[in-house]
């Protein structure tokens, strides 16, 4: 499989050492994968588009929640010259998912997304294979390992979200910027996507009530646990009682019981509940580059195995 990496940054970097190291394993399945091309930020795609030998591109661009650009524009070009895509920027499906999934269809390749919903948790996937034939009445999820992190932090400390999200960064948990995690978009890009996939809603980020972590006081945390509750920043989809679908991301108290209440560290989980198959919870997957990675190469090995 030949393939062209648009946007190498951390994720990109984590692929190639992963490629390395797991070619043993993937040729196991008679899967050799060649990065034919490295296109970065100013490098020109043309030649890649053009070349009838490329089967893939797998676009790293960094998420534009607002427009999803560059990645929309490069997702669209390789799709309609019949590469399939595989893609870790949240911000092309957010803003083109419908229209990128129609144009690959129509050239008969795939757009594969694992990546863009919690890394290497599953939570696409299992959507879509494990909960085939039902409907997927709600979707509801911690969708963030960094924001889960800092309140787990403030729990087990007593500190307060300034001192949580400082240990978070220094730990490399948290970028230098973490604005998109702990104001809540990055849980509401997630949850988005999830939406459109698996309820085949027409939503937008416009639609997703959104409410941060950084509000969150020692005070509060401890009136949590003395409730027998957590603090969990929750992103859900759920029709109300008039039938509308409405999209919240805030701190929620998540009682003792409840399958999210455990969910610890930079841990992520997703639950989902259907009309015929009950409900189904995924829990775990690590968070970092290398995962990132390994769930981008994920998604390769099942169009590989022509299983999306």
């Amino acid at each position: 499989m030949n393939i062209a990496i648009i946007g190498c940054g951390g994720v990109g970097k984590a692929l190639l050492e992963l490629l390395e190291r797991q070619q043993n394993l993937l040729a196991k399945e008679n899967l050799y994968i060649n990065v034919k091309y490295i296109i970065g930020r100013h490098d020109d795609a043309r030649v890649a588009l053009a070349d009838p030998e490329l089967d893939a591109a797998v676009i790293l661009t960094p998420t534009n929640k607002d427009n999803g650009q560059p990645g929309l524009d490069y997702a669209r070009a390789f799709l309609s010259a019949g590469k399939h895509v595989v893609t870790a920027d949240k911000g092309l499906i957010i803003h083109g998912y419908r229209e990128l999934q129609d144009l690959a269809e129509t050239k008969g390749v795939k757009l594969a997304m694992g990546c863009t919903t919690g890394g290497a948790l599953p939570s696409i996937n299992a959507g879509i294979f494990d909960m085939a034939g039902s409907s997927i009445l709600s979707i509801e999820g911690i969708l963030n390992g960094t924001t889960n992190f800092i309140l787990d932090e403030m729990e087990a400390s007593g500190c307060e979200y300034a001192d949580a999200l400082a240990k978070a960064q220094q730990d490399g948990i948290a970028e230098a910027d973490p604005t998109l995690d702990v104001e809540g978009w990055d849980t509401a890009g997630k949850l988005l996507i999830l939406t459109k996939v698996l309820m085949d809603e027409r939503v937008t980020l416009d639609d997703v009530q959104v409410e941060g972590i950084c509000r969150l006081t020692a005070a509060d945390i401890q009136r949590a646990t003395e409730n027998g509750c957590r603090y969990k920043l929750v992103g859900r989809a759920a029709f109300d009682a008039s039938g509308k679908l409405k999209l919240t991301v805030k701190p929620e108290q998540i009682p003792e019981g409840n399958l999210l209440y455990p969910v610890g560290g930079k841990n992520k989980a997703v639950r989902y509940v259907s009309d015929t198959l009950g409900e189904l919870v995924i829990m775990g997957g690590a968070s970092g580059t290398t995962p990132a990675a390994a769930s981008v190469l994920r998604d390769l090995v099942s169009i590989h195995r022509k299983r999306i």
